[in-house]
Formats: C-alpha cells, structure tokens, sequence
C-alpha cells in the first residue's frame, strides 16, 4: 500500500477527531475535544493513502529538548497491518529529531508493537514532566494499566520544575 506522512492542517482536524474517537470507545485512546485538537493541530502528523484520504494520525507532545510524548496513534481497521502505524511513529521521531529531542516517550497497553520500533520499557517515575502534566489528574492515576516506554535517553532533568514538589507523594505510590 502506496503511503505518506505529512504535517496536519485545520481541515484535518475532524477526521482526527472521528479517528481518536474510534479508539477512545473502548479505553485505547484518551478522548480528545475537536476545540483541544485544532488548538493542537501543529503537534499532529497525519498518513495518507494512495488516494490521498486520512487513514492515520498521532501526535508529539514537546515537553522540552530533553523528552517529547508520541500520542494519540490512530489507524482506521481497514488500514491496520499495512504499516501505517509505524510509518506514523516514524514521522513523530522525523519531528522530534527536527527539534533537537534527546528522548521520546509513550504509553501504551501493546508494548510489544513499540518495542519492535526500538521503544524501551521505564518505570512511570523516570519520566516526572509527564507525570506533573497528566498523569495526576488522570482518573486511573492509581490504577494505571499503561506501559511507560522511551526511545532515545531517558531525562535526566524536568522542565516542569514543580513537578517533583507535586509528583512525590505520587511517585511514591508508583
């Protein structure tokens, strides 16, 4: 199958929206607002078939030059198997290379599938920015059943320095 990755643009937001939310149904994915992914929009990378229709998209988070988050990886059934979600997490480390990221982080319940694309499991404690920024409003925060996985260095400072005052009683539970 003929594919190519490229930067989203704002008409592409609904038909991300729709893709997140046929995986947001059943817990894979966290929902996301049309109003969150136009705002976001510059963070999305989107895959194409060889007609040109959306059959992918992802994100990359940038916490700083020190981590990044792929997230949201979305592929429609009909495309599944075909490469497109690994040619998605290409082009977000493509992305992440281009701004200087040390190390990209996600997570995930198939740790598996990101292993093969050289991700490495870490404990959720390595990774305090993430933490600060989501986790701790998360309703599973204790509950957690995703894998935290890195590929590239894991960081070795925060750049969201409140995060070890708030993340500590948290990372003790971890």
């Amino acid at each position: 199958m003929r594919m190519r990755t490229r930067r989203a643009i704002l008409p592409d937001a609904s038909l991300i929206q729709e893709l997140i939310a046929m995986h947001a149904d059943d817990g894979t994915l966290l929902p996301r607002s049309l109003p969150e992914i136009c705002e976001n929009i510059r963070d999305f990378v989107v895959i194409e078939d060889a007609e040109r229709r959306v059959i992918g998209c992802g994100a990359l988070h940038l916490y700083g030059t020190h981590l990044a988050e792929v997230r949201s990886i979305a592929v429609r059934a009909d495309a599944r198997g075909s490469g497109a979600g690994a040619r998605l997490v290409q082009g977000l480390l493509t992305e992440a290379h281009r701004h200087h990221v040390a190390g990209v982080c996600l997570f995930t319940r198939i740790p598996d599938y990101f292993a093969k694309l050289g991700f490495t499991v870490v404990p959720l404690s390595d990774l305090p920015d993430k933490i600060y920024k989501d986790c701790l409003k998360c309703p599973k925060l204790n509950a957690c059943d995703e894998v935290a996985m890195v590929k590239g260095e894991v960081p070795k400072m925060t750049i969201l320095q409140q995060a070890r005052l708030f993340a500590r009683p948290v990372l003790a539970r971890l």
